[in-house]
């Protein structure tokens, strides 16, 4: 496989920073956008010079000439976006978080597995360099046994009631939209948990809009998370071990560096660079796997994604957030 052909699935901002991201490396091409409204492929497509624009996803999906498609469409519908391309016969490339709970998340992966076909979580954080580094590092033992993972990502709002963050209907809320990044944070370096705890306010609408959890293992390792809408967090993340601690700073999620603290040693700051950007990193994975023949990402594996979804169902569950797909629908 030569350079690698894209479909881009939804016209919002992270449909366009992706887009944008990926025009810039040398390996890949956008060749199709589509959108439900045909004026906002067009527009879409005028912006970023595709050739072709389809005013629905069905066509965009039925493109023989596309290798892999990018959904960015509210979470609330990558259950029947990303099913629609798979059904296709499409590779896929899915944002986070995957699905609104972990029964449509199963229902993808055992749609692709069963086509044979490729699907990933947009996971950026799995895929970076730093985040790479750093997990090398505590499988080698260089803090020793872990025992405490702390994370948090805010946002400071206001949001309107109208807001896509505060509608039950899109999967709103900080636990799904943010709190994503500081479970998947943890759990990659400890797993599933075996306790889930979780404590918030609600908004009117029925959303989680300020979120704390507490995360249990068996081991007695503990990860302490929070996530919110209401207000901007240092969004910082530490991992702690018997022999020693790694601090990230702001923007753990797609970090430049961290610093290593261990007993009777300086502290070291590491980094590691790739030169390419956090979008970039992510649809480079794909097009590895894509390359290789491989039809999950041993970055981003699905077992890891539905682990999480199983996590963020418990928390929402004592929440007490509850989606109008919770009553069986698959989404939008």
């Amino acid at each position: 496989m030569g350079s690698v052909r894209w479909g881009v699935l939804a016209t919002g901002g992270i449909a366009a920073s992706f887009t944008a991201d990926l025009l810039e490396m040398a390996d890949a091409q956008v060749i199709a956008v589509g959108s439900r409204r045909p004026e906002s492929a067009e527009r879409f497509a005028e912006r970023f010079g595709i050739p072709r624009a389809y005013g629905g996803w069905k066509e965009l999906a039925a493109d023989d000439d596309i290798d892999v498609i990018y959904v960015a469409t509210p979470h609330s519908a990558h259950r029947a976006a990303a099913g629609l391309c798979l059904e296709a016969g499409r590779a896929v490339l899915c944002e986070k978080p995957f699905t609104l709970d972990v029964r449509q998340a199963e229902e993808l992966v055992d749609l692709a597995r069963a086509r044979g076909r490729f699907l990933m979580e947009a996971m950026w954080t799995y895929c970076d360099p730093v985040v790479r580094r750093m997990t090398e590092l505590v499988h080698d033992g260089a803090i020793g046994e872990v025992r405490a993972v702390h994370a948090d990502f805010g946002l400071p709002g206001p949001f309107d009631p109208d807001h896509r963050l505060r509608d039950p209907a899109l999967g709103g809320g900080a636990l799904l939209d943010l709190g994503v990044y500081p479970v998947s944070f943890a759990q990659l370096l400890l797993g599933e948990p075996d306790e889930v705890r979780a404590v918030g306010q609600l908004s009117p609408e029925g959303v989680d809009v300020n979120t704390g959890l507490a995360l249990g293992w068996d081991s007695g390792a503990v990860a302490l998370l929070s996530c919110s809408i209401t207000a901007d967090t240092p969004m910082t993340a530490a991992v702690t071990g018997t022999a020693g601690r790694i601090e990230f700073p702001r923007g753990f999620f797609h970090p430049e560096r961290f610093v290593l603290h261990r007993p009777g040693r300086d502290p070291e700051e590491i980094t590691a660079v790739d030169g390419l950007r956090a979008y970039q990193r992510e649809a480079a994975e794909v097009m590895r796997c894509l390359r290789a023949g491989e039809t999950e990402s041993p970055l981003v594996p699905l077992d890891g994604t539905l682990a999480v979804m199983r996590t963020l169902d418990a928390a929402r569950e004592r929440l007490g957030v509850r989606y109008p797909a919770d009553r069986g629908g698959r989404g939008a």
